[in-house]
């Protein structure tokens, strides 16, 4: 980028701190790919504030961390609403780059700018939303994106949804899509497997849809495999969770909460067919984690699930339980077809790869310093 000197990143790496659901893995899989691939003139600093937990600096060794005993609400509305403090003050540092992996800047006095938007729920549906959330991020994220020197997206799909609803030029969005985990193919199908969602149980998930076809296929084949819903949840699914207690899901439903990044592959390898209903998705990694390990996949036909899944993947309408129950019956019937599904799910995952992440976060940073040439005149 500038090779007379290192140039000097700043990573929000906030969202990785603590228990990982898709922004944090996402977050923490590109910082860990951009340390492994960092070039001898690149200084790259992770910052973390809370009030309660520590960012470790073995985690990533290779980076230079900043943690600072802050609350985050206070923080959060410091940096959203008053834009301040910079990341210069607070680290004490000099920045070329501040990149904020959430669509809002994270303030600085002279580094260039990158925000960085996963999907547009947040505007869509506010109420789904985390308080801070649904606060500040449908009154700013526009201004902030217009305002940033690049726009970093997670797929295609949110790419045209930030031209079309944000108004950003096609040309100020960088593209860095997830990549698939560096697991081991499972070598057998598991003697007694299940079916498995994994993910956080909230409306846009459309667990509900999933139950219904379940309910379906269970009025059909009695001796169906238990259904797993793997993931934290909010309190708008407590109507969705209470149903798994009741006849005739009783019994048939297991619900072990939120799975930490370290048990996820122990989950995947139980797994006969791995399905994701979402209404919408900015991408679906764990499409990726299922098809690296070997699990065939049936999603949604919406968002950018059909851009993870490429043809690998069964894709169905969420709204069609019924469409849905007889995807899954068949591929739990047909073990050609698992085959089949496994192959093309395997193919699919060795496209996506973290490094190449990582080389695309890299293209939108020397863009994003271009843009702060221009803006300085």
């Amino acid at each position: 980028m500038l090779p007379w000197r290192a140039v000097r990143i700043f990573v929000d790496y906030r969202p990785a701190l603590r228990a990982r659901t898709g922004v944090g893995e996402y977050v923490h899989e590109v910082a860990r790919a951009l340390v492994a691939t960092a070039p001898a003139d690149e200084s790259l600093t992770l910052f973390s504030a809370s009030w309660k937990d520590r960012l470790d600096a073995a985690v990533l060794p290779g980076a230079l961390t900043a943690d600072h005993r802050l609350p985050v609400r206070v923080l959060n509305f410091a940096w959203h609403r008053l834009e301040w403090p910079t990341v210069e003050r607070l680290t004490g540092q000099t920045f070329d780059v501040a990149q904020s992996f959430h669509p809002l800047l994270a303030p600085t006095s002279d580094a260039a700018r990158l925000v960085t938007i996963y999907d547009l729920d947040f505007l869509d549906h506010p109420e789904r939303s985390r308080a801070e959330i649904r606060r500040d991020y449908p009154a700013l994220a526009a201004s902030h994106a217009a305002r940033a020197d690049r726009v970093l997206v997670i797929s295609h799909h949110t790419a045209r949804a930030v031209v079309e609803r944000l108004g950003v030029a096609e040309e100020r969005i960088s593209i860095a899509r997830p990549g698939a985990p560096d697991w081991p193919r499972r070598t057998a199908e598991p003697a007694e497997g299940c079916i498995l969602f994994l993910g956080t149980i909230e409306p846009r998930k459309n667990v509900g849809a999933l139950l219904d076809a379940y309910e379906r296929l269970l009025a059909t084949s009695p001796d169906a495999p238990p259904l797993v819903l793997a993931g934290g949840s909010t309190a708008e699914a407590a109507p969705v969770m209470r149903r798994t207690q009741l006849a005739p899901l009783a019994g048939r439903v297991e619900a072990p909460g939120y799975v930490e990044a370290a048990s996820r592959l122990d989950l995947y390898r139980r797994a006969l067919v791995f399905v994701l209903p979402s209404h919408t998705e900015g991408f679906g990694m764990t499409v990726l984690e299922a098809m690296t390990v070997g699990v065939p996949v049936i999603a949604s036909a919406r968002g950018a699930l059909p851009e993870a899944a490429g043809s690998a993947a069964r894709l169905v309408d969420p709204d069609d339980a019924a469409g849905l129950a007889a995807a899954i019956a068949e591929v739990l019937a047909n073990r050609a077809l698992r085959d089949r599904m496994r192959e093309d799910g395997w193919r699919q995952a060795a496209t996506r790869r973290w490094r190449d992440t990582a080389t695309s976060v890299r293209d939108a940073w020397t863009r994003a310093i271009a843009a702060r040439s221009r803006r300085r005149g």
